[in-house]
């Protein structure tokens, strides 16, 4: 029998896909990567993806782990690879809210967790866009962040504990509940952000945190980017680190939103050139704290405006602004190339004065906009020009890494390396880091069978 047959032997007809039936697994979340798979396998369990892993590792058979399929980083592409779908393992296992932790298996829903979260009073504070779709096997392989990452941290430091299935099938078992554990090497943290190249997540135990009673939320426009990180470090010190989000939209974004969302409406009654939503969160006071530092910092001529949400409704608009973001950035073009970059908080306003002129010097007519988690440094950076080649974009590309290193900062943030960023690794990467990486991966995976071609250049 050849590997199709074998698979299905193990899962069953119904759940090894060919042909039509894979359509919806052979595209990425925004069509930038179309795969030509073997086929879409669909375990239910941890034991049925270590018998395909076993199969797979005997026969040589590459394997392309895939959850939600929300990436934007080409992590899922393939030719002629089998894609193994975590989907249909969507259990919550266990919630405990005196431990404040929940065992949910890869095919679970971001949203899916957080509402369980939501039930004992609790939350789990990883979200973005994408948390209808995406699962917790696919943001813990690409270390999501998000919005939240100002007081919580990346997904890696919500998850305690994981279960792992390896290149040749076997599982290990790492879903320990403890906040410390110094038994070795953290192989935990070796898994996460490793998209899938390593092994596969199977299950995680996640951290939960307490739920905040209120949330107070604002618009506000400082008057440059310095300004704006003035007023965030005021509000920290004030709240005594309550800040959960503080999120940059420039007046090109601004604009965007105008012109694709319907009934879109201004943030402000004037224009301004910088605009920050800001939201703290814990109790009731922290809306009186919010408006004493705005005002102060109206005072002291960095703000030149704000409104703070007075209910749900509102808070929700300025949320959805931010949060249409892919829609509103993305959405029906397509962009000379999109970045994915963290810098120094003290470094923002220099990458902002430089980048145009960088990219005006390779695209003539080019105009670019972004978004930016400005509280962790995180920009999502997008240029746009009248003509797209393949060589305009790598030079585009090449030009913002180049600046991004010379301002001692990341050409990758939260959305991962996949095919996308090989690039800027094979550039910018330390090479001794990347060799210990290659030997890594030759260890764990000797025949190169998971998700190759990702996270490592050549």
């Amino acid at each position: 029998m050849g590997f199709i047959e074998r698979a299905t032997a193990i899962i069953g007809e119904s759940h090894v896909l060919t042909g039509a039936d894979m359509a919806r697994y052979a595209n990425d979340a925004q069509g930038q990567y179309t795969s030509t798979p073997l086929c879409v396998l669909r375990p239910a369990s941890t034991d049925e993806v270590s018998a395909l892993m076993a199969l797979a590792h005997e026969v040589g058979q590459v394997v392309i782990p895939v959850s939600g399929n929300t990436g934007v980083s080409g992590g899922t592409f393939n030719d002629g690879a089998a894609m193994l779908s975590l989907e249909r393992m969507n259990r919550i296992r266990a919630v405990k809210p005196e431990a404040r932790v929940a065992i949910a298996e890869a095919g679970v829903i971001l949203d899916t967790i957080r509402a369980a979260a939501d039930e004992v009073g609790l939350v789990f504070p990883v979200v973005f866009g994408a948390r209808g779709s995406a699962m917790v096997g696919g943001i813990l392989s690409t270390n999501a962040g998000g919005s939240n990452v100002l007081r919580y941290g990346n997904t890696r430091a919500q998850c305690l504990g994981l279960e792992v299935v390896l290149a040749d099938g076997r599982v290990m078992d790492l879903l320990g509940e403890l906040h410390k554990d110094n038994s070795g090497y953290d192989l935990r943290d070796l898994m996460i952000g490793a998209e899938g190249t390593l092994g596969i997540i199977t299950a995680a135990v996640l951290k939960l945190a307490a739920a905040p009673a209120h949330r107070a939320t604002a618009m506000v426009a400082p008057v440059s980017l310095d300004a704006a990180l003035v007023m965030l470090n005021r509000l920290q010190e004030a709240s005594g680190g309550a800040v959960e989000a503080c999120e940059y939209m420039p007046r090109s974004y601004v604009a965007r939103h105008l012109a694709k969302v319907a009934d879109a409406r201004e943030p402000f009654e004037a224009a301004h050139e910088v605009n920050v939503l800001v939201e703290l969160a814990g109790d009731a006071a922290l809306t009186e704290t919010l408006e004493t530092v705005l005002a102060d910092e109206m005072e002291a001529g960095r703000v030149a405006d704000a409104v703070i949400a007075q209910n749900d409704t509102q808070r929700a608009a300025m949320w959805d602004r931010r949060e249409r973001a892919s829609e509103v950035l993305v959405g029906g073009e397509s962009p000379l190339f999109t970045g994915d970059i963290a810098l120094p908080l003290d470094s923002l306003t220099r990458f902002f004065d430089e980048i145009g002129t960088r990219m005006a010097g390779i695209a003539p007519g080019v105009q670019d906009s972004c978004v930016a988690h400005l509280g962790d440094g995180n920009v999502h950076y997008v240029a746009y020009a009248p003509e797209k080649t393949e060589a305009l974009t790598a030079q585009a590309s090449e030009a913002q890494d180049a600046l991004v290193a010379e301002l001692g900062g990341s050409f990758s943030a939260e959305h991962g390396i996949g095919i996308y960023k090989l690039g800027s690794m094979a550039r910018h990467k330390n090479p001794v880091a990347l060799d210990v990486m290659r030997a890594i991966k030759g260890a764990l995976d000797p025949k190169g069978i998971l998700n190759p071609g990702k996270v490592i250049p050549d």
